[in-house]
């Protein structure tokens, strides 16, 4: 790797990047930090944790809008545990996905390895673009994400025209970056680590009166469901403001702070406000670069949280992330499966714009610096 110093004057405030985990706020660790014993270290099923899950519960409806008859239902096991908890306790019969990335196929494989189920429908479409859902009177769930974190491709949360099937959407990365509205899905579900800037292993679904009843219909069945994928228990133990099972704390504690943090300065139109800004810049930047191109050609499809930037094979893509690297601005990286000459560049509401400005200033410098 070639030796190339930065000049101070162009490093960002922070030189976190990640499309996930996502940079956590200093602020947030110090105020963990000053919980003392009072947090951390005590009962998951006590007022100290519960009135702190309470409050991220209300935060999220803030957060979102959301209607009074929606729930907000907790669980461990990230949104990865729970595209097996959706094939056992919310698909019906059969499901229709769209797949356009890494995340939302593996939920498409999950219903397709369910012997229960009948084979889904997979709809799916060239990396970098979406497809769109297909009204069939024989789906009873339409699954996509909101935002692909693999390939920087948003899509937005519509019905599809004419279906009574439920809408599930995967916004594990677009979650408080993007808009979208309650009337469009029933269960709009996520992981906290990417844009509530906090740690992996939790699972937020906020969920709609029809989803809830989806949900204890299918677990008053005869269906087997294993005790820790039960949507039943999980949505029962949310609406006393607690999990299943012990849930790591700091990550409840980190992601109420940033919901907080949001809801004090504006909301979702601040959040997402952030991302735009930041997004605005990015693709504007690689749109007018001789090296750089936006790996998403068309430009309603591009994510305002994660973009995918395709360099000229002039330039070795994972040399400009080594060099990043090594001036203290970390995982600019493309995504490993999609196998292109790319840096991969996270935009989160907790990422300052500013910084972003100063992200493309030292990639222009490292750039220029490989060319001399």
């Amino acid at each position: 790797m070639p030796t190339i110093e930065i000049p101070s004057s162009l490093l960002p405030g922070d030189g976190r990047f990640g499309a996930g985990p996502s940079k956590v706020r200093p602020s947030s660790l110090t105020d963990l930090a000053a919980t003392g014993t009072g947090f951390m270290g005590t009962s998951h099923r006590k007022p100290g944790v519960r009135d702190v899950v309470a409050r991220l519960q209300g935060g999220m409806r803030e957060l979102f809008s959301l209607p009074d008859d929606w729930e907000v239902i907790l669980g461990n096991g990230g949104a990865t545990l729970l595209w097996d908890a959706l094939t056992f306790g919310f698909i019906e019969n059969k499901s229709q996905h769209l797949s356009f990335g890494e995340f939302g196929s593996k939920f498409a494989k999950a219903a397709v390895a369910a012997p229960h189920l009948s084979d889904p429908t997979i709809i799916e479409s060239a990396m970098g673009e979406h497809p769109e859902l297909v009204t069939d009177e024989a789906i009873d769930t339409y699954a996509f994400t909101h935002n692909e974190t693999s390939t920087g491709v948003s899509m937005p949360v519509v019905r599809p025209h004419g279906s009574t099937g439920l809408v599930a959407v995967d916004a594990t990365s677009g979650a408080a970056g993007l808009h979208w509205d309650t009337a469009e899905a029933d269960l709009y579900y996520f992981s906290p680590q990417k844009c509530f800037a906090s740690d992996g292993g939790l699972f937020i679904a906020l969920a709609s009166p029809a989803a809830c009843a989806r949900i204890e219909t299918i677990g008053a069945s005869d269906r087997w469901i294993p005790a820790g994928l039960d949507l039943v228990t999980a949505l029962d133990n949310s609406r006393k403001n607690q999990t299943y099972n012990t849930p790591a704390l700091a990550t409840i504690f980190l992601t109420n702070h940033m919901v907080e943090w949001m809801n004090d300065n504006g909301g979702l139109d601040f959040a997402a406000g952030r991302c735009a800004t930041s997004a605005a810049h990015l693709y504007g930047w690689a749109d007018a670069h001789a090296m750089a191109t936006p790996f998403v050609t068309n430009p309603d499809h591009r994510s305002n949280v994660v973009a995918t930037i395709d360099l000229d094979e002039a330039v070795d893509a994972s040399v400009v992330s080594q060099v990043l690297r090594a001036n203290g601005i970390v995982d600019t990286e493309g995504y490993r499966k999609l196998g292109r000459n790319q840096l991969r560049l996270a935009m989160f509401p907790a990422i300052e714009p500013d910084d972003v400005v100063a992200l493309t200033a030292c990639i222009d410098h490292v750039i220029a610096e490989l060319a001399s």
